[in-house]
């Protein structure tokens, strides 16, 4: 699914308006429908008393028309509008007068912090004052209206985006933004939703298909694709039927050292459990039995090194290899991870101590085969790009670092993203329980499998992390958030590669693999 910029869909409802011969009135009137169709469908007709607070530009405009509509189905709905400028945008002026038409008064008009109504935690209170024209900091009263609008308890929904916050653009810490539990937007998600500093703001989110025009979202550049459960059943290969374990790959995981062994282990074993035909862990002489009792799959070589890698005699040809796992950052390891690194001609995964080590050595870095991939975590990849004031510049920073170095860096954490050059892919699976030691070496794992298959590195790593996460979201349902440990994410594995292609009528309790 495309994520595109506030200009992008301002664009498309001009597109829209004009390719399908409607007035822009026309248009607000077919988005309050299916906001107000979405709200009946979970209020059904209940007493809750409703509070709509509208702006005076088009979101204004939308809000109106969902009151209006709320008020013709029995609800009990309060309006009121910011009077904060002369200026309102035509569509709203119509909704205003059209209102009227239904309750025989006038919206309530605010003019200062004195005009604040009393809110209940029983209220249903309904966000309609900035939308996406946003493009300022909300100031003086309205701010207040906002700060005030969160400190009550009440349900609070948020009509394309919660007021305050912009699509993709960054924020100051100070910024008044509206606290919602749920946010109706249309088309297309926005880029701020799934960024650490505003995803917050949403609560849940509904993308609603508000019917722009196709021609216009075809032709658009994203600045943003959110990999949807739609999006990985494409990207999936299904197995042929004649075939054997040679056809799907053989992955070399480099990994572990003495207190690390199971990083070796998680990576390895997820590999296998991805589909991999053939693994062959790389580990420290000391690490072979437990590697062998914890994974008879997976075949071993043994550096010269007892505890640590400290060298590599590359054992095995046309391997994909998957290096940094808990190998620490000995002197010796670090040698023998540029060897390694040096002997590659096909892109390599790369995490872990792989990442602390090109940080301390970046005369490596030219040294990575094209199309590598590098899944650092934040504190990683502050050391391979600096520092960054906000997720934006973290975006920017990473583009800049994956198109100067022909890498694909998955930036991992809530709403992992996959950074290709300029593209940038954003995963829609995961829970907070995956925030456990040892996840980020299963995934690593995982897209290694996925290169070994076959799968081009852009994919192997957009559609791993989509896997990966939803993983995890099946285990939660067993064992919670807090029950979450990274071999339980991975035995899931294969239930998450199933669960793409059930229908929801037939989905039924996920088991792990044994």
């Amino acid at each position: 699914m495309k994520i595109l910029s506030a200009q992008q869909l301002a664009e498309a409802d001009l597109s829209t308006i004009n390719k399908q011969q409607i007035s822009s009135n026309d248009l607000m009137e077919r988005v309050a429908t299916l906001v107000f169709e979405r709200l009946h469908q979970r209020l059904n007709g209940s007493p809750v008393p409703v509070k709509i607070f509208c702006g005076i530009g088009n979101n204004g405009g939308d809000g109106l028309a969902i009151a209006r509509h709320m008020i013709q189905h029995g609800y009990h709905v309060k309006v009121y509008v910011t009077n904060c400028s002369k200026k309102r945008s035509p569509d709203f002026l119509v909704n205003y007068d059209r209102i009227k038409d239904v309750t025989n008064e006038w919206p309530v008009l605010l003019s200062c912090k004195e005009d604040f109504p009393e809110i209940t935690p029983q209220d249903f209170i309904i966000d309609a004052i900035f939308g996406t024209g946003i493009n300022r900091p909300v100031d003086g009263w309205m701010a207040d209206l906002i700060v005030y609008l969160n400190s009550v308890k009440a349900f609070k929904v948020a009509i394309d985006m919660p007021s305050g916050l912009y699509a993709n653009t960054a924020h100051k810490t100070d910024d008044a933004i509206l606290q919602a539990d749920h946010t109706f937007t249309f088309q297309t998600p926005k880029l701020s939703f799934f960024l650490p500093e505003t995803g917050q703001y949403t609560g849940t989110f509904e993308v609603i298909n508000i019917g722009l025009d196709p021609e216009y979202l075809m032709a658009a550049a994203p600045i943003a694709q959110l990999i949807t459960r739609e999006a990985a059943q494409n990207m999936y290969q299904p197995r042929e039927k004649f075939s054997y374990k040679g056809d799907y790959g053989h992955v070399l995981t480099f990994a572990g050292s003495k207190g690390k062994m199971g990083a070796a282990v998680l990576c390895a074993g997820a590999a296998i459990n991805a589909g991999a035909g053939k693994v062959t862990a790389y580990i420290p002489e000391d690490g072979n039995f437990i590697m062998q009792s914890s994974l008879p799959e997976v075949m071993t070589v043994e550096s010269e090194g007892e505890e640590y890698i400290t060298d590599f005699k590359n054992p095995i040809e046309n391997a994909v290899l998957c290096i940094g796992p808990g190998i620490g950052v000995k002197k010796y390891t670090c040698s023998a991870f540029a060897k390694a690194v040096k002997e590659q001609s096909t892109p390599i995964v790369i995490d872990a101590d792989g990442i602390q080590i090109l940080a301390k050595h970046p005369e490596l870095i030219k040294d990575i085969p094209k199309d590598s991939i590098l899944t650092p975590h934040d504190g990683e990849l502050k050391k391979l790009i600096g520092e960054w004031d906000n997720s934006y510049t973290r975006l920017e920073k990473a583009q800049e670092f994956s198109k100067k170095n022909n890498v694909i860096l998955v930036l991992k954490g809530a709403h992992t993203i996959t950074v290709a050059g300029s593209g940038q892919y954003v995963n829609s699976t995961g829970n907070p329980g995956m925030a456990t030691a040892g996840s980020g070496d299963v995934l690593s794992g995982i897209i290694a499998s996925f290169l070994a298959q076959g799968y081009d590195p852009l994919t192997a790593a957009a559609f791993s992390v989509y896997l990966h996460g939803a993983s995890g979201d099946l285990a939660s349902q067993t064992y919670a958030h807090e029950g979450l440990k990274a071999s339980i994410i991975s035995n899931f594995i294969g239930s998450s590669i199933l669960q793409l292609f059930r229908n929801p009528a037939q989905e039924q309790q996920a088991q792990p693999q044994s």
